[in-house]
């Protein structure tokens, strides 16, 4: 008897948990976290922001509002230490406690090389010590993307890459691709690649808005980077 129709089955997922039908988005396979805006929550498989897996977010610049649209992510999994990987400026603790994290929690990582800070991502993510890893990254070989996907299917941090726009031309493993644009209160993020149908229209997302005009001085608190050579001893001390 040959096998019944997807048309008169009524959820692929009855199937296997990691199909899907093209018009709908994909439910099962994943683990996911709420992302703390149910608009964008709606448009995501799973209704959050998948662990596990690689997550690419490609910024048409930095500050665009990618930690505040993580912010609620952030905070949910900050009483566990949240690791940032070749960050862009130093992170300031009084941003970060308006985001709801304590600076203590962050590990902050700087390598010389770009091949050094995908090692340095790479051991984070397989020793599993730290639910959120924040890699910022230009220039990675497909095959480190690659390696790092993997590394990421073996545990359940939440890991995401914040690349450049140009990056959305390049071939990507990760299940979820969106792309931010600073926009008047908020970011409007575009859907470069999801598990799920085609939308061709951004989302437009309103963000809380941070107060550091009267913190221009650094905060002693705010943990010092240290070398990726020394991730491991960091991680486990």
């Amino acid at each position: 008897m040959p096998p019944p129709s997807l048309d008169i089955i009524d959820s692929p997922q009855s199937i296997h948990s990691s199909l899907w039908r093209a018009s709908q988005l994909a439910r099962g396979g994943a683990r996911c976290l709420d992302t703390g805006f149910a608009a964008l929550s709606a448009e995501l498989p799973g209704h959050g922001w998948p662990t596990g897996a690689l997550i690419d977010l490609l910024l048409r610049q930095p500050g665009a509002g990618e930690l505040r649209l993580l912010g609620p992510a952030l905070k949910a999994l900050a009483p566990r230490r949240i690791a940032l990987v070749q960050t862009p400026h130093a992170p300031q603790a009084i941003g970060w406690r308006q985001l709801g994290v304590d600076a203590t929690r962050l590990l902050s990582v700087r390598a010389a090389t770009s091949a050094d800070a995908a090692w340095a991502a790479e051991q984070i993510l397989k020793s599993d010590s730290c639910a959120v890893l924040l890699f910022w990254q230009r220039n990675l070989r497909k095959e480190s993307v690659r390696r790092l996907h993997l590394a990421a299917q073996g545990g359940n941090t939440l890991f995401v890459m914040l690349r450049p726009l140009s990056c959305a031309q390049d071939a990507s493993p990760a299940p979820l691709r969106l792309s931010l644009t600073a926009a008047a209160g908020g970011v409007d993020i575009g859907f470069v690649k999801r598990r799920g149908p085609q939308r061709d229209t951004p989302l437009f997302v309103s963000l809380p808005s941070l107060n550091l005009l009267h913190h221009a001085s650094v905060d002693r608190r705010t943990p010092a980077p240290v070398a990726a050579g020394s991730v491991l001893s960091e991680l486990v001390g």
